[in-house]
This record gives C-alpha cells, structure tokens and sequence, in this order.
C-alpha cells in the first residue's frame, strides 16, 4: 500500500474500503460504488496527494480515467479501483483535449521541446503533438500547458503499472467501470479460442499493439485501428436508430481463471456505465459477419472498443494519436 504525501492512512481506508469489500466474492470487473464517504474523502484530497492500493488486483489490464470537473486521476486494473491521485490539467489557452488516447510511448528522462527543455519526468506519451501524463507542479487548480501532472511518486508507480499501448480517457465527468456479461455482437463467434491458454504467447506478444475500434453511430460505420492507421472498416446497423448510442468506452480483457473473453465499460458521461445500459449499447451495434471474422485475427486483451454517436473522419479523430476527439485542446 503506497500514500501520497499527506493524506493519512485513515482516510486513506475510508476511501477504498467500500470498494474493496467484496472483492472477491464479485464477478470479474463488477465494482461497487462508492459510498457518500467514500467519495468526500476522493474529492478532498489536498493538492500533491493520491491513495494507491495496487494489492487490490495484483495483476490485469490498466486503464486510465482523468475527469477534467475533479481534478483527478483514477486508475483501474482489472476494474478495481487501485490508485486515485490529483492533478493539474490544461489552464485556459492550453485545455487539455478530451477523448479516447493510448500511451504511445514512455520516457522517464523526458524534457520539453517546447517549453525551455522543461522536465517531464515519468513521461507517457498522448499525443505526437505533445500532451502527456508526467510528473509536474499540482497547485489545486488547471495550470499546465495542456498536459496532466501528477504527483512525483504517483507517476513514478503509474509508470511502472503500464504500458504502450495502455488505454487513457480524459473526460468531462467520470464513472467507474461496469463489467459487460455478454461479449457482445462486435466478436467472432470462435472469440473464445483466443483466450485459450495454448494461445497465450500469442495474446501476450500483441499486447504491445492492440487494437482500437471506433463504432461511430453518425457514420453507421465501425473503424479498426492498429497504431493509429486504419486497418480495416465496415458498415453496421444500429437497432432503434433513432435512439442516441451515448459516448462509452469498452475494454477488452479475459477472466484469469477461463479466460472468458468480457468487454468492460467505462462512460465519459453524467449518467455513467451502468452494467444494463452498457449491455444494452452494445448489442443494438450490429457488425457484418465477415468483419467480425476478420477481427478473429486483431483482438486481444487490451484492445478498446469505442461507440459513439459522433462522426469518426479525421475531424474528429487525429492521426495517429488517439482513437477519437471529443473536444480539441489548445496545446
């Protein structure tokens, strides 16, 4: 169990306990919420600050949230809640874009060069165009150019839990992830021998260069994406069109013990992941048969599945740095 900096090892338990409890007797990556107490003591963390319990779930896919209204970072792995820290986005003039990136690469030397070499340290990479998650000053407020600082020890133990390739949201609001019981319509209908333990090596070395699918429902198109370049799109059909998708975020990951292929959900939205409206988001998508065949071939833990009712074309979506952008920053 690590603390950050003044919070005390009290406030710390109160804060993740009641999403502790219970851990184990849970499916996979069904979280429960929070507490009202639980969330007081998340919001009054004091600048510089973070709680991290990594031992919540020692091992699993990463992913990154950071709300922009809280100034805070969460982490997840294996959709448990094992870190939360605060941080300093984008001040005016340089706001911090919102949307769906990946780690792109890691540097923990790193140094500006935009802004008089400054130091990064703990660099993970955004976008190619500079906005990263790094080490840097947490006044209680946005101050940055447009990257996120963290806590100096915070980083340090975010560095050594990811990887390239690690999903990060950025994000107007924030909710925690919601376990998806049924795979869904966007998988072959073999999905399951890819998480066969024979096929492990194979999982393990694609891990480095998942996949990211957008599933946009303007387009009525579905996008996959391997290091930022298009390699594959097809049509889908929406079921009750007229009815909008909403903004959610799936990871793809497999249960430890039957390696269970399951999406986990994580809304960028007010009304959250609920288990119910995540599964029923994703099944209303349906993907032509011979584009779910070829996915046979890309998916593996770690890739992401983004459905939106925004339009995916370049406008919205830069090259080769995140799957989508919800708002444009001002680096």
């Amino acid at each position: 169990m690590g603390v950050g900096m003044i919070i005390s090892r009290r406030a710390a338990l109160r804060a993740l306990c009641g999403v502790g409890v219970g851990l184990m007797s849970t499916p996979l990556f069904a979280v429960r919420a929070a507490d009202d107490a639980d969330e007081v003591a998340i919001r009054d963390l004091k600048p510089g600050t973070y709680i991290w319990y990594p031992e919540r779930a020692p091992d699993g896919l990463v992913a990154i949230v950071v709300s922009l209204p809280e100034q805070r970072c969460f982490v997840y792995r294996n959709g448990v809640r094992i870190g939360i820290s605060t941080v300093s986005t984008g001040r005016e003039g340089h706001d911090t874009p919102t949307g769906v990136f990946t780690i792109l690469n890691k540097d923990v030397d790193h140094h500006s060069s935009v802004y008089n070499d400054a130091a990064m340290p703990y660099s993970e990479r955004l976008t190619w165009s500079g906005v990263a998650l790094h080490a840097g000053g947490l006044p209680g407020y946005p101050s940055s150019h447009g990257c996120v600082h963290l806590p100096l020890s915070f980083a340090k133990l975010l560095f050594s839990i990811t990887q390239v390739g690690t999903p990060v949201i950025i994000a107007d609001s924030h909710s925690g992830p919601a376990d998806v019981l049924d795979p869904g319509l966007i998988l072959p209908a073999d999905v399951d021998k890819m998480f066969d333990a024979d096929a492990k090596p194979t999982l393990v070395a694609a891990a480095g260069d998942p996949v990211s699918l957008v599933a946009s429902g303007a387009d009525r198109k579905l996008i996959v994406l391997r290091g930022g370049a298009s390699v594959l799109e097809g049509a889908i059909t929406i079921q009750d069109p007229t009815k909008p998708l909403g903004n959610v975020v799936y990871l793809l990951a497999a249960d430890g013990v039957g390696r269970t292929p399951r999406w986990m959900a994580v809304s960028y939205e007010g009304n959250g992941a609920q288990p119910g409206l995540a599964q029923a988001t994703l099944s209303r998508i349906v993907v032509d048969p011979a584009i779910n065949r070829d996915l046979s071939a890309m998916l593996s833990p770690g890739a992401t599945l983004l459905v939106t009712d925004l339009p995916a074309h370049p406008g919205t979506r830069t090259d080769k740095d995140f799957v989508i952008l919800t708002r444009k920053g001002t680096v």
